[in-house]
Formats: structure tokens, C-alpha cells, sequence
């Protein structure tokens, strides 16, 4: 049973992590019209839209770009940070679109940013917990567990949203200020299109172990 839940998920995500690095490889070799670098056009969309108070700063590594609320900063990797491709300026795009949500208070996002302190604990906490009382069949620790992984699975659903909205308004931005041309577009989406698969595919894991686990509790219940 948990093979048939959990192996479409993992299959999924497997997909998702070659798909978002072939895409990714594919459309860096791919130079914008603009030929302007990820930095320029995260610091082009920031002025754009009065947000002349968020930095940006370039990080090592691939595919580690990201928004840190706490400080207001936009943080590009190595392979965005000074590229021209296609590929650089659609994720430079994307985390000003982070930027732009903390700045309008987007929901989704400040609910996320509340639930990160309690699923660092959730996620380190609970399978363990699981596992104890799987093995003790303690049904308490169980349902402790279950309760406990549930804010994984919330941080997760919430996640979702927040990644795909961030998305489209990359896409909107980047029109809006001509910095891609309509033929551009499409190419563009491919590239966040296929990031966003490996949050819907993790939503997904994540929801198929929590309904195994509680699964598991109502036959022990029984």
C-alpha cells in the first residue's frame, strides 16, 4: 500500500528535479534580446515598481537564487547573477516577484514565513516520533507524529501558491517593462513552469505519506 501512494509521488519528483535541469541547461544557452543580466533585470523590475531598498546579491552555487524577507534582499546564484540567457532572467524574475509580495503583503507568503520556525521543528521531530510509535504500537506518539507532520504538509500546500504566483507576476513584470518580447514569453513560462513542478511534486509526496500515516493509525485504531 505505501508503495502503490508513495511511488507515483517519488516518480514525480525524480521527473521534476531532471526536468527543471533540463530546461534550465537548455534555455541558459539561449541569450534574451535585451542581453541584459539577471541583476539588471531584478534591479529594473525593483525601480519599477519603487522598491529601490531591496539589494541584490550574487550567491555560489546553481539553482540557489532566493528572496530573504528578513533582510530585503534578492539573492541570485552564480549562474544568474551576471547571465543573459533566457533562463537567468526568468528566475532573477521570479524571486523579485517574492520581493513584490512581501512588499504588497501578499497572504500566502507571510503565512509562510510564520510556519517555517514550527516546521523546522515539525520535520526533524516527527518522523521520529512516528517511528517509535510504529515500532511500540504506542498509538498517542502516532497520532502525535501524524499531527506534527501535518504542518509539513501545510507548509507545503502553502508553498504551492506562493511559488506560482510568483511566477506569473515574473512573467507580467518582465513583459510590462519590455525586457522580454512576446516570442520570449513562452520561453520564459517553460523555464518557471518546470521549477514549479518540483514544489507540486513535493505538495504531493507530502501529502501521500501523511494519508499513509494516517492510514496506518486508523488500522492500529482498529
Amino acid at each position: 500500500m505505501y508503495l502503490i501512494m508513495i511511488v507515483p509521488a517519488l516518480l514525480l519528483s525524480l521527473y521534476a528535479q531532471f526536468k527543471v535541469k533540463a530546461t534550465f541547461n537548455k534555455y541558459s544557452k539561449i541569450t534574451a534580446s535585451r542581453g541584459i543580466s539577471g541583476a539588471e533585470v531584478a534591479s529594473t523590475i525593483l525601480r519599477k515598481n519603487g522598491m529601490n531598498s531591496v539589494g541584490i546579491e550574487q550567491v555560489r552555487g546553481s539553482l540557489t537564487d532566493h528572496y530573504d524577507p528578513t533582510v530585503k534582499t534578492v539573492r541570485l546564484s552564480e549562474t544568474v547573477y551576471g547571465s543573459n540567457s533566457i533562463a537567468a532572467i526568468g528566475v532573477a524574475a521570479h524571486e523579485v516577484g517574492h520581493a513584490i509580495q512581501h512588499q504588497e503583503e501578499y497572504g500566502p507568503l507571510g503565512l509562510r514565513h510564520k510556519l517555517v520556525p514550527v516546521t523546522n521543528f515539525a520535520s526533524s521531530a516527527s518522523f521520529p516520533i512516528l517511528l517509535i510509535g510504529f515500532i511500540f504500537n504506542q498509538l498517542n506518539l502516532i497520532m502525535l507524529g501524524i499531527i506534527l507532520f501535518s504542518a509539513v504538509v501545510l507548509f507545503h500546500l502553502v508553498t504551492l501558491p506562493v511559488e506560482l504566483n510568483a511566477s506569473r507576476r515574473a512573467v507580467v513584470q518582465l513583459s510590462e517593462t519590455g525586457i522580454i518580447s512576446a516570442g520570449e514569453a513562452p520561453m520564459v513560462k517553460k523555464v518557471l513552469s518546470a521549477a514549479a513542478l518540483t514544489y507540486i511534486a513535493a505538495t504531493l509526496a507530502a501529502v501521500a505519506n501523511l494519508l499513509y500515516y494516517v492510514m496506518i493509525f486508523m488500522g492500529s485504531n482498529d
